[in-house]
């Protein structure tokens, strides 16, 4: 009996070893772009595999470099998650040339996501969200805007939209796991609603303060918690604004009597110095994917927006 049980012992270890090894290969290799979107993925696949982040926090997407690795995995991937070529333009060729057997999920055209049109000027007027007096106004200009605002992540709504999608598309390729992503998604739809009870607490006593953000990148955000940004420093994140711009925004601060200026912590802070030099205006930090500063992960969304409301809250309304 000595002489067995070692040799029981290791055979259960092989078991085991190799049971793991199957469930590792069988699991769904998915590669999801930037930090939110990572996030969400992974929230969704939470407890059968981890998806692989392509884009570290401390990058830009709008300029990423891929690496061999990540040429890899792509190569490999079944499912590739992206917002779309606007906020991650560098994936456009990879997609066509690397991707050719994944499925692709371009989160900007999942069903019940609503693309709003990207906010024109430095300067932006108490509800410029598209009213029909401001679209027939538009629709007499000679150029019509049609840039849209991608940062599509940042609404509870939206959220939810990408998190069906994502279990929709996962079952779609690993159906072994679906009932897994279906109570995933159905644990995740009720976090964020209690997510989204949080914030508007959280909020509260913010709203109808005005303020200034670094580049239109919240609009998702404060339209649904009915917040009052008066403009951004800069068109997008990644051009750097004019002086009749800068001009402009002071001039705004000053008249608003906006409380604060936020800065994002990827860039430069001279420019949000500049602006706010000789204004009673405060300086925060908002970081519209959290990739900077957020470990990834299933959590790592709802820091993201925890993080925005906290922000918000701590520079226009500190001791609240």
């Amino acid at each position: 009996m000595r002489t067995v049980r070692p040799a029981v012992a290791a055979l259960s270890m092989f078991c085991l070893a190799a049971l793991a090894a199957a469930a590792q290969a069988a699991a769904p290799r998915v590669v999801a772009t930037i930090s939110p979107v990572h996030s969400l993925t992974a929230a969704v696949m939470e407890g059968v595999a981890s998806p692989r982040l392509l884009v570290p926090g401390t990058a830009s997407p709008h300029n990423y470099t891929l690496k061999p690795s990540d040429a890899r995995a792509l190569a490999q991937a079944q499912l590739i998650v992206w917002v779309g070529e606007e906020v991650e333009p560098f994936m456009e060729k990879p997609l066509a040339a690397l991707a050719k057997k994944a499925r692709v999920l371009e989160l900007s055209k999942a069903p019940g996501v609503t693309l709003l049109d990207a906010r024109e000027g430095g300067v932006w007027e108490a509800h410029e969200e598209g009213d029909g007096k401001e679209k027939k106004e538009a629709a007499g200009k000679k150029e019509e805007h049609h840039e849209k605002d991608m940062h599509v992540w940042l609404s509870p709504v939206h959220a939810k939209a990408i998190a069906r999608a994502l279990a929709q598309a996962l079952s779609e390729i690993d159906a072994p796991n679906a009932s897994a992503y279906r109570a995933n998604l159905e644990r995740f739809l009720a976090r964020i609603d209690a997510l989204d009870n949080e914030l508007k607490e959280t909020l509260k006593p913010v709203l109808g303060k005005p303020y200034i953000v670094f580049h239109d990148a919240y609009q998702y955000f404060d339209r649904y918690y009915g917040l009052s940004p008066a403009g951004s420093i800069s068109a997008t994140s990644a051009h750097a604004p004019g002086a009749k711009r800068l001009y402009e925004i002071r001039k705004k601060i000053i008249e608003s009597k906006a409380g604060c200026v936020f800065r994002e912590p990827q860039f430069d802070s001279k420019l949000v110095a500049t602006v706010v030099s000789g204004t009673q205006a405060k300086v925060g930090v908002l970081d519209p994917d959290g990739g900077a500063t957020i470990p990834p992960g299933p959590g790592a969304y709802f820091q993201l927006m925890r993080n925005l409301a906290g922000a918000l809250r701590a520079c226009l309304a500190p001791g609240s």
